[in-house]
């Protein structure tokens, strides 16, 4: 019985102190519930948080130590927000992320098939930057180091591999200009 009970603090004192938001953290999730409570958690945990940032239940940032939201982002359940100690995301004023949206500053190196992917490690962590009024549909995934240019349109369910130009229209897999706005 002894085993149950430490490991069940130990995965309280988990909770409470890892670089992380999101669902499966359920002694800090409810912050996100009520909006005071958010702000106070979410200001104490990411690099920057505008006052009119908003994190919303069933969202996941990881290293939110490594993440900056500006004003009027509101980052919806299912997005996931995945910066490393390496790099960051940045999200300035304005911007518009569709539920489901997922950017990420790494990946898994897959160049040695006589290895298994799970044992080759990362590329090297690269920022990614959303600029200023800009909108990703939903079910975006943005790749390592890309930036999206300001007052740019990233059609739902596309995949950025390139970076995007400010006032451009990409959509698709992987996304493409669509037309300039």
């Amino acid at each position: 019985m002894f085993n149950g009970v430490k490991e069940f603090f130990d995965r309280i004192h988990y909770w409470n102190s890892v670089d992380r938001i999101g669902p499966d953290l359920p002694t800090q999730n409810w912050k996100l519930y009520f909006k005071k409570s958010m702000l106070k958690y979410c200001k104490a945990r990411c690099k920057f948080f505008s006052d009119t940032a908003e994190v919303r239940p069933g969202a996941y940032i990881f290293s939110p130590s490594n993440v900056s939201l500006g004003a009027r982002v509101v980052i919806r359940p299912e997005v996931v927000l995945a910066a490393d100690d390496l790099a960051e995301i940045i999200i300035k004023d304005d911007v518009m992320l569709g539920m489901g949206v997922h950017i990420y500053v790494n990946n898994h190196k897959f160049d040695d098939s006589t290895i298994s992917i799970l044992d080759q490690g990362y590329y090297p962590s690269e920022r990614v930057m959303i600029e200023k009024g800009a909108w990703v549909g939903a079910n975006s995934i943005l790749l390592p180091g890309i930036i999206i240019g300001e007052n740019s349109v990233v059609g739902a369910g596309s995949v950025v591999t390139k970076n995007v130009p400010p006032k451009t229209v990409v959509a698709g897999v992987p996304a493409k200009k669509i037309r300039m706005l």
